[in-house]
């Protein structure tokens, strides 16, 4: 009788439980397990003390407070991959849950089997090659979906304070996603936002205090989790080395994400010069190694992207005005946003997408016909239409800033799959056309096993130019290690096209070596790494350091040191490189003489 009891109670969490272990076990068999890009890799080593020999939560793409967390794990015990760990469960515990409501949504054996197949095939059709190959970016939108879903289809008629112990859960997958990814949790927020309307809409009664209290206090604790979190980090970074740092990194984003024609086109080579920046600092700046001059600092990054600013001001107001110009601008990418759901380039999550509208469409249509009692009825064409243009608002808002890879654009399929799939469970799922969602969900799921070839296609021709990628960067850490006496700084096209195993050859000591440039450099951490070293600024440290070096990849530069010299002339100082090693036949290691 106990037993029966606890497997009630228990049951669909040992099921689901059981489901995910397998699938984990499967996944560790046939794949090995990246960070996806070199972003996640220095965010490792920053909170793992790869960097500067000291865990530390100071990583500028997660919120202090997690960054903190994590480091204090890797304090603990340095040679465990608490980051990557964190990702991946972060992904396996947000499909848990998803399974897990469907579970208990479901009142048959064969639903409960369809709930645990339909997670399954979503895992191994379309989200495999971001579960394989982790980036944060799409992590934190797979907790905020989960949420969204979880909200969602959370049971009716509750009281105030059960309905908020509830959604606990998807509480805190919210503000944990915002200290992961904060932008990218701010551009799914209106889906949340959404997902919360349509779960009220649900309610028998729509304007009444109960309601207002059981959605108010829940986004209201999601909203004080964020602005906590965020006054964390503002105290964390409070300081005035840390805040000349973060205006320096915000500044050197907006430029090299958005304007980098601005440090390559001649036309404004004009405007650099009349900033303080020389020929050889413009190359700098061009090949990404501003790391070497201390005179590019956040005051002249922050007038480069000031410049920036204006000349896209200047652009939006030029030709038919600024009225003429952004109504163009709309259209154009309205269209191209509507156009990306048909476009082969974003398959399969377009075709989920486009799956759960139709889905939800022909359920509402079916129910408005066959179910006399349902209340509402109606109501899925508003929604829908709702749905469609925050989803069109949003996409037109990343395509106009003209930059959007996958892990945007897929992270903001994922969102808006998962308000569909609460839309339909949410409707359908408690009343006479269980059947019916049944059915819809099938009909996903089994678009999620046509995918899961091409999936499987996607993810081992992508661990094959990940094997082939990192061969430079596993040698190069190899022979900088063999040379422990030695300090490296790195050409930063040459080294950072490279990512790493997550769970093989965890090495969390600290490094002999370092970028020219990148989203650390000039950090406070930066610094700190260098003064480890005995070295004061990379600029002294190449040409008066007898024990510091400098590599280049001689088929991506040619083993080009022009810029270098060009830079050392314009401080009047004549130089020569001499070649004291080539690593893996491709790298050149130069010492810097003065002459």
């Amino acid at each position: 009788m106990k037993i029966q009891k606890a497997w009630e109670k228990y049951g669909n969490c040992i099921i689901m439980l059981m489901t995910m272990t397998v699938n984990i076990i499967l996944l560790s068999f046939f794949f090995d397990f990246y960070y996806d890009m070199n972003d996640d890799v220095m965010m490792k080593d920053i909170m793992s003390g790869v960097y500067t020999g000291t865990p530390d939560g100071h990583n500028m793409q997660t919120l202090y407070i997690l960054g903190a967390f994590i480091s204090l794990l890797y304090r603990l015990c340095r040679s465990v991959p608490w980051y990557g760990l964190f990702l991946f469960f972060c992904q396996m515990g947000s499909l848990y849950m998803v399974g897990l409501r469907l579970l208990r949504l479901s009142r048959k054996w064969y639903t409960k089997a369809g709930g645990m197949v339909l997670v399954t095939v979503f895992l191994w059709g379309v989200v495999l090659p971001h579960t394989i190959a982790i980036q944060y970016t799409l992590t934190c939108t797979m907790m905020a979906s989960a949420a969204i879903f979880l909200f969602m289809t959370s049971q009716s008629s509750l009281s105030v304070k059960e309905f908020i112990i509830r959604n606990i859960p998807s509480i805190l997958l919210v503000i944990l996603a915002y200290q992961l990814r904060t932008e990218m949790l701010l551009l799914v927020f209106p889906l949340i936002c959404l997902a919360g309307l349509f779960r009220w809409a649900e309610e028998e009664k729509f304007l009444i205090k109960e309601n207002y209290l059981k959605y108010g206090i829940v986004i209201g604790t999601i909203l004080a989790g964020m602005i906590f979190s965020r006054l964390v980090d503002f105290a964390a970074y409070g300081s005035e080395d840390w805040k000349a740092f973060v205006s320096f990194f915000n500044s050197r984003t907006e430029v090299y994400d958005y304007h980098y024609d601005i440090l390559t086109g001649g036309e404004h080579k004009e405007y650099l010069a009349s900033i303080g920046l020389n020929d050889a600092q413009q190359e700098l700046l061009d090949n990404y190694n501003f790391g070497l001059s201390e005179d590019i600092d956040e005051e002249i990054m922050g007038k480069i992207a000031d410049y920036a600013a204006k000349g896209t001001d200047v652009g939006m107001m030029s030709e038919k005005g600024t009225s003429g110009k952004l109504f163009n601008s709309l259209w154009y990418h309205g269209k191209l946003s509507v156009y990306r759901l048909f476009h082969s380039e974003d398959v399969p999550y377009n075709i989920l997408v486009n799956a759960g509208y139709i889905c939800f469409f022909i359920l509402g249509i079916m129910n408005v016909f066959n179910d006399t009692k349902a209340k509402r009825k109606f109501s899925f064409i508003w929604e829908l239409a709702l749905l469609g243009a925050v989803r069109t608002g949003l996409w037109m808002f990343i395509l106009m800033q003209g930059r959007y890879p996958v892990r945007i654009t897929h992270s903001l399929y994922l969102a808006e799959f998962m308000v569909l799939m609460g839309m339909i469970c949410m409707s359908f799922m408690y009343n006479e056309s269980q059947k019916k969602v049944s059915a819809a969900l099938a009909l996903l799921g089994l678009i999620c096993v046509c995918c899961i070839p091409q999936s499987f296609n996607v993810v081992l021709s992508d661990m094959e130019a990940r094997e082939e990628a990192n061969q430079g960067e596993v040698a190069i850490a190899e022979y900088c290690k063999s040379h422990p006496e030695n300090f490296y700084f790195e050409d930063v096209y040459s080294t950072v096209s490279f990512s790493q195993k997550i769970f093989k050859n965890v090495d969390n000591s600290l490094t002999n070596y370092d970028i020219m440039g990148g989203w650390m450099c000039k950090s406070p951490l930066y610094k700190e790494k260098l003064d480890r070293f005995g070295i004061k600024t990379m600029e002294e440290g190449l040409l008066r350091e007898s024990f510091v070096y400098f590599i280049i990849d001689k088929e991506k530069q040619d083993g080009n040191t022009d810029w270098l010299k060009s830079y050392y002339a314009q401080k009047g100082i004549t130089i020569s490189v001499e070649k004291e090693d080539l690593i893996d036949g491709r790298y050149i290691v130069y010492k810097v003489l003065e002459d």
